[in-house]
């Protein structure tokens, strides 16, 4: 199977290009974001609000890719930024006349902060809040008097309603459903299953169930309790699409082993019966609705190998069973489980350094950069503040990477404005022209932020530095030393943040692809205990998941400097081990769904995790012809499984720890 653009080490220009591909949902996704930035500048314009450049891109942060949740993102936003300059009113009265105070203050919040992000749940938005705080404390030390900061801060909070309002109403307007997002999503990938039972050598198709199976089912769950939460799904109706959820993730494991298999490839009469059977299932889910008592003729299974009759098995099981929830009873324990809740703070707040020196490591690089512009006079290059905050992570490898991104992103939107200001702003006459500008500029960065996580952070940047570069005001801009200061002030915060992440108390991301490997192993051990098939199945979603999430983080270890990260060998050894786990999940899911607890898989994923050689690990028995049916599918799934170990284990001997010249963790 050939391997995904979005999990190749380097991306070459094809591969980018692959990145840049159509996606289910990202054309109206992109096209939301742009109706909703041209209509912020719109308003700005018309009432003359200032720093309407930064009202447009708030529109990027706030939506999400369905309704309720950009709703509540928006509204949630709004009370957090009134909080906040609620906050900085209050620190204004005791800071804002003495620099010294100012500067004080900024730090000690901003390490408070910082401590709050890389420790608690305040994570997603700890570090926006701080550079929020110290910027805006900045500002009001360079305003003559009371009045006009107070008129400064009722503007800022002016900035942030109005994109806030305007994605409100694009989201009633435009916005998907949570419950049509949840049913095109099934559809979507009933279709790529369809697609490889057809031909199982389409590599297209290949790379398309490797996203499904690794992401592409993730947010269903959330979708489909936002929908409860909206009123769009009775009870029924959810654990009906529940189940669905449930089996559609069964056929696509079913599907990825005789993709990997062709010991399992189903004849082509049984396999197209089932894919035409899939795509009606898939027909009727983009509809809206969802398939109920499927009539699946059985196909004959005498002539099928015993790999072939598990396929065909779990795929009919799953298809006749496909959204009839509730019935099988052992399934009620499963669904009223409650997962455990966690609190406010992680567990490890105040026993692990990391986060105190993570606090110390961004708050000691954003203020380097705020007294040097300060030092040097030159406020336009306030971004390099401004970006210590975006770009700094817990990890090295995500924090190069992230600047990497932003760096390309505000060069290629750089060039992308002053284009437009030299050849096309000009030419302007009215705001109606203006606007058409902005709308072209939006959608090729929204199209790129809503693309892979590989580049959706390049179009955010895309979109940054296109705004401060054409949105200058009520009208058209031609200022091109905005666009020069602001790159300027990206390269100088990007270099900063480097430094100072590879070389004060680096972080390596080697510690958590450690304990996430485990994590995974530890999440098919649970598979393969729980007798229960709902509960099965959240364990193949999990594990599947956490799979994609290690892959990405090994792609992240190659942007580590040498001093920081693991080496190579270290990389490729892991990348074999996860490469493993991916082959043998789903003959694992096939042989947990016919044989839960079954001690030989429990044995196999010992070995996995200890890498016991194969010679030293238990083997089943040999193949016996005049056996059950059930043994000698078990049998031959088995021999599956280890002739996969046995592979991974003759190009991988040692999965030690990272070579000691590495950062520890």
């Amino acid at each position: 199977m050939a391997q995904p653009a979005a999990d190749k080490l380097r991306l070459r220009l094809a591969d980018i290009g692959a990145l840049l591909a159509p996606l289910p949902g990202r054309y109206a996704g992109a096209t939301r974001i742009t109706v909703g930035c041209t209509l912020t500048v719109l308003v700005t314009s018309i009432y003359g609000t200032p720093e309407a450049a930064i009202s447009a891109y708030v529109i990027f942060f706030i939506n999400r890719a369905d309704r309720t949740t950009s709703i509540i993102m928006s509204a949630a936003a709004l009370v957090l930024v009134s909080l906040i300059i609620a906050l900085v009113v209050w620190l204004a009265d005791f800071s804002v006349d003495d620099p010294m105070r100012r500067v004080t203050c900024m730090a000690v919040l901003s390490a408070v902060l910082l401590f709050l992000t890389s420790a608690s749940k305040l994570r997603p938005v700890g570090a926006i809040v701080a550079m929020i705080i110290g910027f805006a404390l900045d500002e009001l030390g360079l305003v003559p008097g009371g009045e006009v900061a107070t008129r400064a801060l009722l503007y800022a909070w002016l900035m942030v309603a109005i994109p806030i309002g305007v994605n409100i109403v694009v989201n009633l307007a435009m916005g998907p459903s949570p419950r049509r997002l949840a049913t095109d999503r099934l559809a979507h990938c009933l279709r790529i299953a369809a697609r490889c039972l057809r031909d199982p050598l389409d590599n297209g198709g290949g790379d398309a169930l490797h996203e499904a199976l690794h992401g592409g089912l993730q947010p269903v769950a959330g979708w489909l309790r936002l929908a409860r939460v909206e009123g769009a799904l009775n009870v029924q109706d959810l654990h009906a699409l529940q189940q669905a959820t449930a089996s559609t993730l069964a056929i696509l494991l079913a599907a990825d082993v005789t993709q990997r298999q062709s010991s399992a490839q189903l004849p082509s009469a049984t396999a197209a019966s089932l894919a035409d059977t899939l795509d009606e299932m898939a027909r009727m889910l983009a509809a809206g609705g969802y398939p109920l008592e499927i009539a699946l003729q059985a196909a004959p299974i005498d002539n099928l190998s015993p790999v072939q009759q598990a396929v065909l098995r779990e795929l009919v099981a799953a298809i006749d069973g496909y959204a009839e929830a509730g019935t099988d009873p052992s399934d009620a324990p499963a669904r009223a489980a409650a997962t455990p809740k966690s609190g406010f703070l992680s567990a490890d707040a105040f026993t692990n350094p990391d986060h105190v020196r993570y606090a110390l490591k961004t708050t000691g690089a954003a203020m380097f950069c705020y007294v040097l512009y300060q030092q040097l006079n030159w406020p336009g290059i306030h971004t390099c503040f401004i970006t210590c905050y975006l770009v700094s992570l817990g990890t090295t490898a995500e924090s190069v990477e992230k600047l990497w991104l932003r760096l390309a992103g505000c060069l290629v939107g750089a060039v992308i404005g002053t284009a437009a200001i030299v050849y096309v702003v000009p030419s302007l006459s009215s705001i109606g022209g203006l606007m058409l500008l902005v709308f072209a500029g939006t959608w090729i960065s929204a199209w790129v932020a809503q693309g892979s996580p590989r580049i959706a952070y390049a179009g955010f940047q895309i979109a940054f530095g296109f705004y401060l570069c054409v949105v200058q005001g009520a009208a058209p801009g031609f200022d091109l030393t905005i666009a020069r200061d602001r790159v300027i002030g990206v390269l100088l915060g990007n270099l900063v943040v480097y430094l100072v992440f590879t070389r004060i108390w680096p972080v390596s991301i080697a510690g958590r692809i450690e304990s996430a490997l485990a994590a995974l192993v530890t999440q098919w051990q649970a598979l393969v205990d729980t007798p229960q098939p709902t509960a099965r199945r959240q364990h193949a979603a999990a594990a599947l998941a956490l799979h994609g999430t290690i892959t990405q983080d090994l792609i992240l270890a190659h942007y580590e400097p040498a001093s920081v990260g693991p080496a190579q060998e270290w990389v490729d050894i892991h990348r074999e081990r996860l490469a493993t786990l991916d082959a043998i999940s789903g003959p694992m899911f096939l042989l947990a769904e016919r044989f839960p607890g079954d001690p030989a898989l429990a044995q196999r994923l010992h070995r996995l995790r200890t890498n016991i050689p194969l010679q030293t690990a238990p083997r089943h028995a040999e193949a016996i012809p005049d056996a059950p049916d059930d043994v000698r599918a078990r049998q031959a799934l088995l021999a599956i499984v280890d002739q996969q170990l046995e592979t991974s284990h003759a190009d991988a001997s040692d999965t030690g720890s990272p070579s000691s010249i590495h950062a520890q963790t």
